[in-house]
């Protein structure tokens, strides 16, 4: 009740005749000058190189060669969209050309690549299942760990570096187990 009959006098004070009136003088008594604001019409090629040297004075942004390598330099979460986007493009291909393949008289039915890949050396064969594997556990694993982020978990700086090397660590080796079966 009494901060309303507070600003209701505020207000009754405000308005009362000559206020805003008076706002000049005090600031010229209080040594304020006030000078007014003067356009220039100019052309727009006159504007635009106001502009142009207005740039040349600005300062240039450092490269990116004078930051020092932290934590987040290989980026787990643009590495996890890499090899979402991975999976995803060699899963579209795939199913792009299995489903043109009558047309163009490709044979991609599962018994004659079952028989196809059988037919390559046990490197390439691995090689192949690495590219394939590699991603997929990265992506997985990944996602574990953005799931463990989203819990607010995991944040402090040692903990960043020791769940990068553990997510790098882990998803190589189950890429490896994916191709190879160690």
């Amino acid at each position: 009740m009494i901060a309303q009959r507070v600003g209701v006098a505020a207000l009754r004070r405000g308005a009362r005749p000559g206020v805003f009136a008076q706002m000049p003088k005090v600031a010229i008594a209080a040594g304020v000058q006030a000078r007014p604001v003067a356009t220039a019409k100019i052309s727009q090629d006159d504007g635009h190189q106001i502009l142009v040297k207005q740039r040349l004075q600005r300062p240039v942004s450092p490269n990116l060669g004078i930051y020092k390598i932290e934590q987040t330099w290989l980026g787990h979460s643009a590495w996890t969209r890499i090899t979402g986007c991975t999976l995803s493009g060699a899963a579209y291909v795939y199913f792009s050309a299995y489903l043109a393949a009558p047309l163009l008289g490709w044979h991609l039915e599962t018994a004659s690549l079952a028989s196809a890949f059988a037919a390559l050396p046990f490197a390439v064969k691995g090689g192949v299942k690495f590219l394939l594997g590699f991603p997929f556990a990265y992506h997985f694993i990944n996602g574990l760990r953005h799931l463990w982020f989203d819990l607010g978990k995991g944040f402090a700086k040692p903990s960043i570096k020791r769940g990068e090397m553990a997510l790098w660590t882990s998803s190589i080796l189950s890429g490896l187990y994916l191709a190879f079966g160690l």
